[in-house]
């Protein structure tokens, strides 16, 4: 983690000098390391594991090797197009570095982009599908390895979560952070401008809770700060005491001796300005609230040990399961287990899964993680046409998210399987969503409620409001966002990029598609040799759910009148003639859809992309997942009782 240089900024009222704030915090952040952790392990690779390796070894020597110079090096060589090179993978071809220019490359040969049609050496259809055979065995020459070990930041959610559960103050005192941008969750970096927020956050947080000067002391000021010392008492002494029990809760493991240090040096920077002993303990408690140890999850204890390996000590276990699952601090139990050392133990760490998955807190994993997956935590932001689109109000965006968040949780709470996700018959409704699913006349009132559906076109991710409307543009759908939108988030596919400087449907030339419908207009890509390859993939599924509008509403005419075409034949020959057909053909991809929810889980979980041995990992995890047929719960709990969850690479 890189140091944030912080801009002069007030840190105590009763101080003038803007400069004080900046020195006591940056004394901290250089005084104080961010420590590592624990004991170490050893492991033996499995046999199984070493053949494999083998196998791959082989088979990069004798197959991989001749087709990737055959049909690929004269465009990905020395002078990589695309950003793939594959002269670099060929080197070290189980590298971290080489792991995504393995995947771009499967992706393009799946959909017969690559190589291009002009080129001089084209694969046949069966060279084609043993590279994709070939590369799958690739993940076996990565080392044995947990991946790269993530201090990640607390989100804007989590943070203000932990103020909440630790302090007593309003969530909404960290409403001026910024929110984080969409994407895998990884948070391990302090903008000049959040430290900035952090350090006014933390001013309100302490004017809320210290009394003013005079005034009798709050309950939760006497909870932190104890009782005033006596007349000629140690105040040093006190003040240590006081900092021990405030970094004890706040880093959510026992602090250090030489953090310890750091803090009373703050409490004696505060003593040395004439400040009193209750504003020089609040100046130390500020230390706390913008140090990293606060706002990272840190590992508890130095490591001892030569190991390069080596597992999560119980501390940020108990900080990683907790805000994976509650996006909160660990509570009173999770702190005592590992206080004990007890939650690193198989059947208690499954336990302690359970427990928080049956809290009312667990719907945080929506928040955090379903959002992000189905791609519907925007949605409140999103434009939409106001003259086309009416019904799109601040509440009905927020019963449709609403929507999303019970489905999601009813899955995890009565551990179905996963396949429930697209084949479902029951959702959760109130009045103005009833309106979309065309039953106002049975669903009235605000309060959302559990509905059976009888319509099979209903039910399930891709036939609900909240999904169809994220992938869809301001004044129409998009067949092409949805095809993108089923495949990667759905199905877990790599869809290739666009080629550069296509337009967008309205800007194309009005003259070529006048009087065309949009599947003709969205068909007319396929003519063109740079799209045709992605689109006769993407196109079919986003034209079987071309009965929902853009917010979602069925509909068998679109506005001009023209009857609604959602017929479509997918690339492996399978045919359907409506959203329910379609849905169906989804279904039948059970464990690809398994997998995509354990890999996006997984790298959510640790905070990072899943590379060259994750991949072997999540292969371990799917061979006990199917025997519980692929439930949400099993799926967590495999997740977190990981390897990759459990343990980290030591930092050299």
């Amino acid at each position: 983690m890189r140091i944030i240089e912080l801009h002069d900024s007030p840190l105590c009222p009763s101080q003038s000098t803007k400069s004080f704030a900046a020195t006591m915090i940056l004394s901290l952040l250089l005084g104080v390391s961010l420590v590592v952790s624990l004991t170490s392990l050893g492991f033996a690779e499995p046999l199984d594991e070493a053949e494999l390796r083998a196998d791959a070894e082989k088979t990069f020597k004798d197959k991989v090797g001749p087709f990737v110079n055959k049909y690929c090096i004269s465009c990905h060589g020395t002078r990589p197009e695309a950003g793939i090179n594959l002269q670099s993978a060929l080197r070290t071809p189980g590298a971290t570095s080489s792991f995504l220019h393995w995947k771009k490359s499967v992706a393009n040969v799946k959909v017969n982009d690559m190589p291009p049609d002009y080129a001089d050496k084209i694969p046949s259809e069966e060279e084609r599908q043993q590279f994709l055979e070939w590369i799958g065995k690739l993940k076996y020459l990565a080392p044995r390895d947990p991946g790269p070990f993530v201090l990640r930041r607390l989100s804007k959610t989590e943070y203000s979560n932990t103020l909440h559960d630790l302090y007593g103050v309003p969530r909404s005192i960290a409403a001026s952070l910024p929110d984080e941008v969409v994407g895998e969750g990884y948070l391990n970096s302090i903008s000049p401008l959040q430290s900035e927020l952090f350090l006014e956050i933390a001013n309100k947080v302490v004017d809320q809770v210290v009394a003013t000067k005079g005034d009798p002391p709050t309950e939760i000021q006497k909870r932190l700060f104890g009782e005033m010392p006596s007349e000629g008492a140690d105040l040093r002494k006190a003040a240590r005491d006081v900092a021990r029990s405030l970094a004890r809760e706040a880093y959510r493991r026992p602090p250090t001796e030489a953090e310890l240090d750091v803090l009373v040096s703050v409490f004696d920077l505060g003593r040395e300005n004439k400040l009193g002993y209750t504003e020089s303990l609040s100046l130390m408690w500020k230390a706390i609230l913008v140090s990293p140890q606060f706002l990272f999850i840190t590992p508890a204890s130095e490591i001892d040990s030569k190991a390069k390996i080596v597992p999560l000590d119980d501390y940020q276990l108990a900080s990683r399961l907790s805000y994976l699952l509650w996006s909160a601090p660990p509570d009173a139990e999770l702190t005592k287990l590992a206080d004990q050392g007890e939650l690193h133990k198989l059947e208690v760490l499954k336990a302690q899964v359970e427990r928080l998955l049956n809290d009312d807190r667990s719907r945080a994993l929506f928040d955090g993680f379903g959002a992000q997956w189905l791609r519907v935590g925007e949605l409140k932001n999103q434009t939409f046409d106001q003259a086309l689109f009416p019904q799109m109000t601040p509440e009905l965006r927020e019963s449709m998210t609403e929507e999303a968040r019970l489905f999601f949780q009813s899955i995890v709470h009565e551990n179905q399987s996963v396949l429930r996700f697209v084949d479902s018959d029951y959702t959760f409704m109130n009045e103005a969503l009833a309106a979309l699913y065309g039953l106002e006349q049975t669903v009235t009132g605000p309060k959302m409620r559990r509905v059976k559906l009888e319509n099979s076109n209903r039910g399930g991710i891709l036939g609900m409001p909240a999904t169809l409307a994220s992938t869809s543009f301001p004044n129409r759908t998009s067949p092409v966002r949805r095809g993108v939108w089923v495949l990667e988030q759905v199905l877990g596919e790599r869809v290739p990029p666009p080629p550069p400087n296509v337009p967008e449907l309205e800007d194309q030339e009005q003259k070529s598609f006048e009087g065309l419908t949009l599947r003709q207009r969205t068909e007319l890509h396929q003519s063109e040799a740079t799209c045709a390859n992605c689109h006769k993939v993407l196109d079919p599924i986003g034209f079987g759910l071309e009965n929902f509008d853009a917010i979602g509403r069925w509909r068998d005419k679109n506005h001009a009148g023209v009857a609604i075409d959602s017929v479509g034949t997918l690339p492996t020959g399978e045919s359907f003639s409506n959203p329910a057909d379609l849905k169906a053909l989804v279904a039948t991809r059970k464990e690809d859809l398994a997998r995509n929810v354990t890999e996006r889980f997984m790298a959510y979980a640790v905070g990072r992309n899943l590379e060259g041995y994750d991949e072997v990992v999540v292969d371990q995890l799917m061979d006990k997942i199917a025997q519980d047929d692929y439930r949400m719960r099993t799926i967590i709990t495999e997740v977190v009782t990981s390897y990759l969850f459990t343990h980290r690479r030591v930092q050299e």
